[in-house]
C-alpha cells in the first residue's frame, strides 16, 4: 500500500504546527491544575489536607474555581492526546497512548461536573464524618478520580515501553518509575489517602510535563531534518488503508 500524498488537504508542516500547539497543551495541563490546587490548599478556610481531598475545593462559594480547574485540565489533557496522535512517530504506544491519554482527561472533566459530597468538616458546618449515603453525582465522583489516575498510570508504562524499545533506558526507567509510585500511592489502602493523592498529582502532572516537552523535542528534530524528514513522518504517520 502507497503513503497518502502530504498535498491531499493539510500539508506535513501544516499538521507539524498544529500538532506542536496541541502537545503545548500537555506541558501546560500540569502546572496550572496543580498551582491552581495549591492556592485552593492553603487559601480556602476550613480545608485540612490531612482530612480532606483535593476534590472537596469544589465545594462552597468558590468552588467553581476548583471546578473549572478540572474541566480545563481535561480538556488541556484531550488536546496533549490529540497532539500526540498527529505527532507521534510509530512504534509501541503511538495508537494506546492517545487514547490513554484521552480518557484521562475525560476523568478529570467528569470528577469536575460531579461533585463530591459535602463530608469531614467541609465546607465549614458540614458534620465531621463521611456522609452517610452517596448521592447520585457523589456515587459518579467517587468513581471518575481512580479510573483517570488508572488510565494515567497505564499511559506511563505504555511509553516506558516505548522509550525501553528506542533504548533511551533513563526516560524509560523514569516512566516505569512514576507508573509504580502513583499506583502506591493511589491505591495503597490505610490513612493518608488525601494526602497521598495530592503527592500522586504532583508526580503525575510533573511526568506529563516532561512527556510532552520529550515528545515536542522529537519534532524539533523533525523540523531540523528539513522538508523530506517531515515528508517522511507524515507518510509513516498518514498511511492509505
Amino acid at each position: 500500500m502507497g503513503a497518502q500524498v502530504a498535498g491531499a488537504g493539510s500539508s506535513p508542516s501544516s499538521v507539524s504546527t498544529a500538532g506542536t500547539g496541541l502537545l503545548v497543551c500537555g506541558v501546560l495541563a500540569g502546572p496550572l491544575f496543580v498551582t491552581v490546587t495549591a492556592v485552593g490548599i492553603v487559601t480556602r478556610d476550613g480545608f485540612d489536607l490531612r482530612r480532606n481531598g483535593i476534590s472537596q475545593l469544589s465545594l462552597g462559594d468558590r468552588g467553581w474555581i476548583q471546578i473549572a480547574n478540572f474541566i480545563l485540565a481535561g480538556l488541556l489533557s484531550i488536546a496533549f492526546a490529540l497532539g500526540v496522535r498527529r505527532t507521534l512517530r510509530p512504534g509501541a504506544g503511538s495508537r494506546s497512548a492517545p487514547v490513554l491519554i484521552s480518557g484521562y482527561g475525560l476523568g478529570l472533566i467528569a470528577t469536575g461536573l460531579f461533585l463530591v459530597d459535602p463530608g469531614v468538616g467541609f465546607p465549614p458546618g458540614t458534620p465531621d464524618a463521611l456522609p452517610d449515603r452517596l448521592s447520585w453525582h457523589g456515587a459518579v465522583h467517587a468513581v471518575a478520580p481512580p479510573v483517570a489516575f488508572g488510565l494515567l498510570i497505564g499511559v506511563c508504562f505504555v511509553f516506558a515501553r516505548r522509550f525501553a524499545g528506542q533504548h533511551r533506558l533513563g526516560f524509560a526507567a523514569y516512566c516505569a518509575v512514576i507508573g509504580v509510585v502513583a499506583l502506591a500511592l493511589v491505591f495503597w489502602p490505610g490513612a493518608g489517602g488525601s494526602v497521598r493523592s495530592a503527592v500522586a498529582v504532583v508526580v503525575t502532572s510533573t511526568w506529563m510535563t516532561a512527556t510532552a516537552l520529550t515528545l515536542l523535542s522529537e519534532q524539533g528534530e523533525d523540523r531540523r531534518n528539513g522538508p523530506t524528514g517531515r515528508s517522511r513522518a507524515w507518510s509513516a504517520v498518514h498511511p492509505v488503508e
